[in-house]
């Protein structure tokens, strides 16, 4: 008869459902004798399912020799009552849990059995307290060592981890010592798990074979990890904010977290005698308001004495700092000072950006590359200093749309260019340039002046006396 139509297990359904029609009941359908050695183990009370335990994991850990005579059973099992060690194996033989062998007269575990037995062997393994994350880590990374990994273990991994971070965000919001230290150290037992599971899922995710869910299991798995591995330092803040507020008790070295930690491990008859004699009831005058009076016992006892204590004077008068003795005027432009002299001691062969340009750190590295923009500016004739001998240099560099690795001084890539030595030839042939680029102010005294004329004498002198103020044009330069 079909399993899916057994009317032990249509009794349970709708009159209008059958257990075919659902999906999430065909796994444990098809699984029915693996689960029947479930129900077989732990049928009853709980010691007798402790007994049957106990024969079966001693049968089974004998690995040289499995098969058992029942002379051999007897003999090692002389510890229990034999009429009921006769019954535990009689059930365990009928329920298919134990192989009798005719031929050999030998008792031996059934495959089913070995299956059940190896599942809870790994549950044993994990029975401490805050093991059920490592338990389902462990499940997950025997199914992908065999390439078998199931959706529902991932989500098995997923909901624990929500629940984990979940439950670690409320012991943060409760603002608890107790609850944080305590959370902090359910996270420090499962950090690692969290990353082993972290290796195993990152191996799941680039296995190309894997359908569409799983992937999208694993990587909302990998999203929760990385939270995990950030609540650390939200707890070392959490703490840190705390420690602010704990009140130390005079010099006796205790504080407030002490006495709380104290009182937490005592019992309700303990706390019940320390509270003897302690609180006592005072009369309540009917026409007092009590919110009231509280502001106004809160302010005379509190503020008051802490504005008589607050200065609230200026702060004396003092001289300004000497700005030629600031540190940042002596080395302002030693880097640039220095850049200038490795430019101008530069080969006459082209060199790469990325070989001249890095130097100590990002920071200088940078401020190296910006220098480089004012090579061939030509308003640097008129002036003096480091950018202008910086601009007169007799070189030109170029920048290319791709990126090179550099891999020291801070930096780890830049744009690939080069810085080139001009010639002679083309050193005139900007100077020429230059020349004859008009000037910007040009062309326009003889058509402004007449139009200036007509405001007034005034605003003539004034126009014939200042000096035209020539407007900087944009550098011609090879550079991106």
């Amino acid at each position: 008869m079909d399993p899916a139509f057994d009317p032990s297990l249509q009794d349970y359904l709708r009159a209008d459902m059958s257990a075919a029609d659902l999906p999430d009941l065909q796994p444990l359908l098809g699984a029915r004798d693996l689960l029947r050695a479930f129900s077989t183990l732990f049928h009853g009370g709980e010691e007798s399912v402790m007994v049957r335990l106990l024969v079966l994991r001693a049968i089974g850990e004998r690995g040289q020799a499995p098969d058992w005579s029942p002379q051999e059973l007897r003999e090692h099992f002389a510890y229990l009552e034999p009429i009921k060690f006769d019954t535990v194996l009689g059930r365990l033989r009928e329920n298919e849990l134990l192989l009798w062998d005719g031929e050999t007269q030998r008792y031996r575990i059934s495959p089913v059995g070995r299956q059940a037995l190896a599942a809870i062997g790994l549950l044993l393994q994990f029975n401490r307290e805050g093991d059920e994350l490592a338990y389902v880590t462990a499940q997950i990374a025997a199914g992908q060592a065999v390439g078998r990994v199931s959706a529902d273990d991932l989500q098995h991994l997923l909901s624990r981890l929500n629940e984990l971070r979940e439950d670690f965000d409320q012991a943060v919001l409760s603002g608890s010592e107790h609850r944080i230290l305590r959370a902090a150290g359910t996270l420090q037992q499962a950090w690692r798990w969290i990353e082993k599971g972290t290796e195993i899922v990152e191996d799941i995710a680039a296995d190309q074979d894997l359908d569409s869910v799983t992937h999208r299991v694993a990587q909302q798995i990998g999203r929760a990890q990385s939270a995990m591995l950030r609540q650390a330092s939200v707890f070392q803040r959490a703490l840190s904010q705390l420690d602010r507020h704990r009140v130390h008790l005079g010099a006796s070295g205790l504080s407030s977290s002490d006495v709380n930690r104290f009182l937490r491990e005592l019992d309700i008859d303990a706390l019940a005698a320390l509270s003897e004699d302690v609180l006592a009831r005072t009369a309540i005058p009917a026409f007092v308001l009590a919110p009231i009076a509280l502001d106004v016992a809160e302010y005379e006892l509190v503020e008051r004495e802490r504005e008589a204590r607050e200065d609230q004077s200026l702060p004396p008068a003092q001289a300004a700092p000497d700005a030629e003795g600031s540190p940042a005027a002596a080395t302002d432009f030693q880097f640039a000072e220095r850049w200038l002299d490795e430019l101008a001691a530069l080969a006459v062969d082209a060199a790469g950006l990325s070989e001249l340009v890095p130097q100590d750190s990002f920071s200088v590295s940078a401020y190296r590359l910006s220098l480089l923009g004012l090579i061939g500016d030509p308003g640097a004739e008129n002036r003096e200093g480091v950018s202008a001998q910086m601009a007169r240099l007799p070189l030109a560099w170029k920048i290319e749309t791709e990126f090179e690795t550099v891999g020291r001084a801070g930096v780890a890539y830049m744009s690939r260019g080069r810085l080139e030595a001009l010639s002679e030839e083309q050193l005139r042939q900007q100077r020429t340039a230059r020349r004859r680029a008009p000037k910007p102010d040009e062309g326009e005294g003889e058509t402004a002046a007449p139009k200036r004329a007509k405001t007034g004498h005034k605003n003539k002198t004034a126009s014939a006396d200042a000096p035209a103020k020539p407007r900087r044009a944009k550098p011609a330069k090879d550079t991106a």
